[in-house]
């Protein structure tokens, strides 16, 4: 005997073929398959749901109509969702098309920051000359920044307006004398090393300084050492930077951590000495701070001043890379502006 399928089964087929006809993307197929297939409001499945409500002499029939529904709603949803997503692949392969009869990019290359060239350059003079580099941690403890320096506490430079404190006794590091101690607790002369590196002073920033910059510290620790291998050093140095015209010249000065101590300063690359708008008419530039290591500084790392002397001096990288480089502004150098950067390309 034939099985007439319950109406409603076929009046919801139709339906669902009317609003599957209507389906114009992968949202609105969610949305139908939800209609219909959804395990709480699926037009489908309240269909399964009354097929134990059937009476029993029309329930197979039923309940096999009901199934066929349901796999045929499946199927048509599978297909449909299939041919969206190959439509959806194809526009957007159309839209990433490359035309691979195009010329390409030119690639971009970088090149060294101006202090890290300046900073390798400073490097490569003084490892010629027989230093090594060392290197620490920018963060520091009092000790090391102040105590073993022979700045004792009261002493201005130790002052929270000066300095960049973390706590009480912990502070990012004003200077990279904090290296030549590190460095002469773990090794016994004879030493000769410079240490370049980040400091950080609390500076309100203008043209000629910064809270953050660069400096290299030098340090020399042997028998017989005295102030004039200091000037020949620096002298030399300078020489090899700048030129062999350019001189030095010595003035007294005072620094807790050298005794003596001294300024250096450089005669004009430019002018050489006749005054102009880099040495602000003055014919010499100032090089940075100088002396003979403080016999305090020797013996607090157990070195015994009487068999060992030393000098130390520190240079500032960034006013010198400005100097070369013709920048009138540092602060031009931590901007990261390309426009500024780029003019110092290979």
């Amino acid at each position: 005997m034939e099985t007439i399928v319950p109406e409603q089964v076929e009046t919801l087929k139709k339906q669902f073929q009317t609003d599957l006809a209507g389906v114009k993307d992968l949202a609105a197929l969610s949305a139908l398959r939800d209609k219909y297939m959804g395990r709480k409001s699926g037009l489908v499945h309240a269909l399964i749901k009354q097929i134990g409500r059937v009476p029993r002499e029309e329930r197979r029939a039923f309940g096999q109509a009901v199934n066929e529904l349901k796999t045929y709603v499946e199927s048509s949803l599978e297909r449909l969702r299939a041919d969206l997503e190959a439509r959806v692949q194809a526009e957007q392969l159309e839209r990433e098309r490359v035309d691979i009869t195009l010329p390409g990019l030119r690639p971009r290359f970088g090149h060294p920051h101006p202090i890290t060239r300046m900073r390798q350059r400073i490097e490569d003079i003084f490892v010629a000359m027989g230093y090594t580099v060392e290197d620490g941690p920018e963060v520091e403890t009092s000790f090391y920044n102040f105590d073993a320096l022979n700045i004792p506490p009261g002493h201005p430079a130790r002052e929270a307006q000066d300095t960049l404190y973390l706590s009480s006794d912990i502070a990012l590091r004003t200077q990279t004398s904090t290296v030549q101690i590190r460095t002469m607790e773990r090794r016994r002369p004879p030493l000769r090393i410079i240490a370049p590196g980040k400091v950080f002073r609390r500076d309100t920033p203008d043209p000629t300084h910064n809270p953050m910059f660069y400096q290299v510290e030098g340090l020399t620790v042997d028998r017989n050492i005295h102030m004039g291998h200091l000037k020949g050093t620096l002298q030399e140095f300078v020489r090899r930077m700048f030129g062999p015209e350019v001189k030095t010249r010595f003035r007294p000065s005072y620094f807790p951590f050298v005794e003596p101590g001294a300024e250096v300063d450089y005669s004009c690359f430019l002018c050489f000495g006749r005054g102009c708008r880099v040495c602000k008419g003055a014919g010499w530039i100032e090089l940075g701070g100088c002396g003979m290591v403080h016999p305090k500084v020797l013996r607090g790392v157990g070195i015994d001043p009487e068999e060992f002397t030393g000098f130390a001096f520190g240079l500032g990288i960034d006013r010198m890379a400005a100097l070369i480089y013709g920048i009138d502004d540092i602060r031009l150098l931590y901007e990261n502006d390309t426009r500024f950067l780029e003019q110092f390309g290979l």
